[in-house]
């Protein structure tokens, strides 16, 4: 099957999952991961009617970018970790940061973002799983976290997101993702505009979207397997 052709039978699978779980399928975002695959294939993608993507590494991205110049109503998200020394270079880079787990990567967001005089949302990365390959802030710290962000001007948290641990039943990940939600909805209390859930992967995204995922991550059943390892 073509990239379109699988952008296609995805969008009808959110769909269906949505109406089961009583909820507007326009609430549903696919974002389209294209991590360790060649701009030709986004560009394929971006033909086929997709317009968000997530990348995982800022140098890999920043390779990839000039090839993408012309797709300016594309959105492209930084979803993998993001160390210290690279803040700058994603701030100019990506349309959003998805993985924001700790207040220094914040605060060096939020200055890069202000020299460029760019507005950048971040989702706050929320750690549930025991798994040491897992990133994110502890839960308890995610509201000190967001208390010490609200004075900023360029950065702003307008999401969680989470990554459970893998497995072949998709079942297991229902307790990570009813948990990022009671977290959400605690959170927007005081921070209004913390509305969106990233949440859910290939093997897993209909789970998410019964607990009110908002954006659902797929990328080999988009892009097939990947054509060159990450470096």
């Amino acid at each position: 099957m073509s990239i379109a052709d699988n952008i296609a039978r995805l969008k009808d699978e959110i769909a269906s999952a949505a109406r089961r779980a009583n909820r507007d399928p326009e609430e549903i975002e696919l974002m389209a991961v294209s991590k360790v695959h060649p701009a030709e294939v986004i560009l394929e993608a971006y033909a086929a009617g997709q317009r968000l993507f997530g990348e995982n590494k800022v140098q890999e991205f920043e390779g990839k970018r000039p090839l993408l110049e012309r797709l300016t109503d594309a959105k492209f998200h930084l979803i993998g970790p993001l160390q210290s020394n690279k803040t700058n270079k994603a701030a100019g880079l990506f349309d959003a940061v998805d993985a924001v787990d700790s207040l220094k990567i914040a605060e060096r967001l939020e200055k890069a973002a202000k020299e460029l005089g760019k507005a950048l949302p971040v989702l706050i990365e929320v750690k549930l799983s025991h798994e040491e390959s897992k990133h994110g802030i502890p839960p308890e710290e995610l509201p000190a976290l967001l208390d010490a962000m609200g004075g900023f001007e360029a950065v702003e948290a307008v999401g969680l997101m989470t990554v459970p641990p893998w497995s072949e039943d998709a079942e297991t990940a229902r307790p990570y993702f009813r948990e990022l939600r009671r977290l959400r909805d605690e959170a927007v209390k005081t921070h209004p505009k913390l509305t969106q859930l990233s949440m859910g992967m290939s093997n897993d995204f209909a789970v998410a979207i019964e607990e009110g995922s908002t954006c659902v991550r797929v990328g080999t059943a988009i892009f097939g397997k990947r054509i060159y390892p990450e470096k």
